[in-house]
């Protein structure tokens, strides 16, 4: 990459059109990117204000745990989209199946558990939690069908099209069902364990998302029980597809079958001398949120080690069966699990989709995925450089993905092997449990470095990976803690401290995302690496509250959640809202992953009606109603879902004619503002500024990959129709990323 400079003009003039090839392609076209908000005051009233609106009526907000399933099945959108290479369409597919799965373990749990406890606490939207959970049930049923409709009607044949096949039992050759015997003999009964059920065998507890198998019998075993019913645990162990070898499969094709499709055809195999009435697979997924509570814990760790245990065998909240399963069977389960009718799902597949993510890794067909590119770095971090001697010459924005992340991981191995580096400071929330940071950090408490890491152990489903790597880091000699009980330690921070002739220098990263180099390939985030000494003392002192104790300490430029972040984004809403009462020109563009925060909701309400411009980029939940006249009608909100998951947060406020803008790990959230330790760090350096802006401005003339939201809580695909295509990650791909 060239400069920051370069990059804009890039930025400013790529136009890409929407197709299935590598988004690293040359752009097709060299029409501009239209400009933004080219009027003086931005846009006006279309309608009076109106000063007596109560902004706290119900009837302004969507109901979270609704907007959060909307996202789901835009997710979902994706698998149609033919812009996405075939298998990434499955994917999309795939991922909708997780992202339910993690719905129904904490959001659906939830709204259960208020119900359980006849808790009737509504949120800003003023639904009651049974009317919430009807409205899930319904749109959940629709859409789950919809997927397996997609699945079998469009994208099995079409990868059957691209010579990659899935073989139900009906299709089997001979020569495949004697392979099959065979595997089933030696890899998959001596692992399995049948449970019949009879008064000295009671229905077993299964573990979360596991499948399972319920059989009816005929007949007598061998000590005289006559045959009922028996729940067959399929093995973790055991892969959910299996690939069929080369030589059995139709030339030319990748052949795969189901794990299941092989214990249906021989599961009277399992029970010897009884005859297999019926074998339906089933699946339950249970409360999976885990709850410590800091009054009656005295060591984290272990408690949330017992709490892992437990989160296998929470409470069930959804029953997926096969369609075939008799009514009578899939009634028995439901009492079994003490669900309702409601949490019933039948589905045409596979019950664990998500597990078919291994025919993504395994099947070797580049031409049916995206293709690889190699992000870009910055010509002032290239090697020889050093990354520190960088710093110090000006500040560093990285935009991933299309930025590499690797600039950061060299920062830290530098600091690790300069024997005039004296600290490290590092906040780790997911990062992995073998990643080129947690290795740099182990290396220099082994160089004899003051290395403190703040690892979060409550962030939900990495709480394993975060348990071991703590331990990892204590053995290494680094000084590991939790951070502050009744509050999650979420900001991106990493501090290093040298000695430089004479006299300490100060160095930090500030982050979006996580210090995790994978996900830094998939989501899009900042990374600014920084020598600002103000900046830098900044981070210092939320490092020195988080491992010590002490009245809050005056913090220069960053804001800090739980103290100043919320207080001073209401501040600088309003301060747009002031320009906008004097006739000036006001925007604020806010680009996060979810907006529910009901004093942001009003503040950003009250600059609308002022006539400020708003642009919100919300990826996910949004409880913001835009549109509405007298109230919200210069609000606008999109999401955008496309090849990358769009991670940043940033703020832009127009802050009249002198531009602010702010990175931040978090989003406008309750429990970000509220209840975590975040960061929020301006762009000092007027270019960097400014290049961030273009980003978000590409973001708003997106036309192939976002989604307008609208009044009624619906949201519709922008469609390029006789304009150029643009797509925002194909732009910024092209603009960063490193050239072919």
């Amino acid at each position: 990459m060239e400069d920051a400079q370069s990059d804009n003009a890039t930025i400013e003039h790529a136009t890409l059109g929407k197709s299935d090839v590598s988004m690293s392609d040359a752009p097709q076209a060299d029409t501009p990117v239209p400009r933004l908000n080219q009027t003086r005051t931005g846009i006006k009233p279309k309608a009076m204000p109106d000063p007596e609106a109560d902004l706290t009526d119900p009837s302004l907000y969507f109901n979270r745990e609704l907007s959060h399933l909307q996202f789901n099945i835009r997710v979902l959108e994706q698998a149609l989209d033919q812009a996405h290479p075939l298998l990434n369409r499955l994917m999309f597919l795939l991922i909708f199946s997780s992202n339910m799965d993690e719905f129904f373990e904490i959001r659906v749990a939830g709204l259960k558990s208020q119900l359980a406890l006849g808790d009737d606490t509504t949120g800003a939207d003023g639904r009651s939690p049974r009317s919430v959970l009807d409205e899930i049930s319904k749109i959940a049923h629709e859409h789950v069908e919809r997927q397996y409709r997609i699945l079998n009607e469009q994208l099995i044949p079409a990868m059957e099209a691209h010579n990659i096949r899935f073989r139900r039992r009906g299709d089997w050759t001979k020569q495949q069902r004697k392979w099959v015997h065979d595997y089933f003999s030696t890899e998959i009964i001596p692992v399995v364990s049948p449970i019949g059920l009879d008064p000295s065998h009671p229905f077993p507890r299964l573990v979360n998302k596991s499948l399972n198998f319920i059989v009816e019998l005929e007949g007598k075993d061998a000590f005289g029980r006559e045959g009922g019913l028996a729940i067959l645990p399929a093995p973790r162990s055991l892969p959910r597809v299996i690939a069929l070898p080369e030589e059995l499969c139709e030339e030319g094709f990748t052949e795969y079958l189901f794990l299941s499709s092989m214990i249906h055809a021989h599961a009277d195999e399992v029970f010897p001398g009884m005859k297999v009435k019926g074998c339906y697979q089933f699946r339950l997924t249970r409360n999976a949120d885990m709850t410590v509570d800091p009054e009656e814990v005295s060591d984290l760790a272990s408690a949330l080690r017992g709490e892992l245990l437990a989160r296998r065998y929470g409470s069930g909240v959804r029953l997926e069966v096969a369609d075939n399963c008799p009514e009578e069977l899939s009634d028995f389960l439901i009492k079994q699990f003490q669900l309702e009718p409601s949490d019933l799902y039948r589905v045409n597949g596979p019950v664990n989709l998500t597990r078919m993510m291994s025919v993504l890794g395994d099947a070797d067909r580049p031409d049916l995925m995206y293709r690889s590119f190699t992000p870009g770095v910055p010509k002032q971090v290239k090697q020889p450089n050093s990354i520190m001697q960088s710093m110090q010459e000006g500040d560093i924005l990285l935009h991933h993905p299309f930025q590499s992340f690797t600039p950061v991981e060299d920062l830290l191995r530098e600091a690790a092997r300069d024997p005039d580096v004296l600290a490290i400071k590092q906040t780790l929330y997911r990062t992995g449990a073998d990643s080129p940071i947690v290795n740099a950090l182990v290396e220099a408490a082994g160089q004899g470095k003051e290395v403190t890491v703040v690892i979060e152990l409550r962030a939900r489903f990495d709480e394993a990976d975060n348990l071991a790597l703590a331990s990892r880091l204590q053995e290494a000699g680094a000084i590991v803690i939790y951070g502050v009980m009744a509050y999650k330690t979420h900001a991106k921070m990493m501090h290093i401290v040298r000695r430089e002739k004479g006299a300490l220098r100060h160095y930090a990263h500030l982050g979006t995302g996580n210090y995790h180099s994978k996900t830094a390939k998939l989501y899009t985030d900042y990374s600014l690496l920084t020598a600002d000494p103000v900046l830098c003392a900044d981070v210092h002192k939320v490092f020195q509250q988080l491992s010590g104790m002490g009245r809050t300490r005056q913090i220069e430029k960053l804001l800090h959640a739980p103290f100043t972040l919320h207080e001073r984004v209401v501040e600088m809403i309003e301060r747009e809202a002031s320009y906008a009462r004097k006739g000036k020109r006001a925007h604020i563009i806010v680009k996060c992953n979810s907006l529910t925060e009901p004093k942001l909701i009003q503040a950003l309400y009250r600059a609308s009606q002022a006539g400020v411009e708003c642009d919100l980029i919300i990826r996910g939940m949004c409880c913001l109603r835009p549109g509405l006249p007298g109230i919200s009608e210069n609000i606008r909100v999109r999401s955008v879902i496309g090849r990358f998951l769009e991670h940043t947060r940033v703020f832009h406020f127009h802050n009249d004619g002198k531009p602010e803008i702010w990175g931040s790990s978090a989003d406008f959230m309750a429990r970000n503002m509220f209840h975590r330790v975040e960061t929020c760090f301006p762009l000092l350096d007027k270019k960097l500024a400014a290049r961030v802006r273009k980003d978000l401005e590409t973001y708003l003339v997106d036309n192939c990959q976002s989604w307008l939201l609208q009044a009624d809580g619906t949201y519709i695909k922008q469609d390029p129709g006789e304009a150029a295509p643009i797509s925002a990650q194909e732009t910024l791909l092209y603009a960063y990323a490193a050239r072919a």
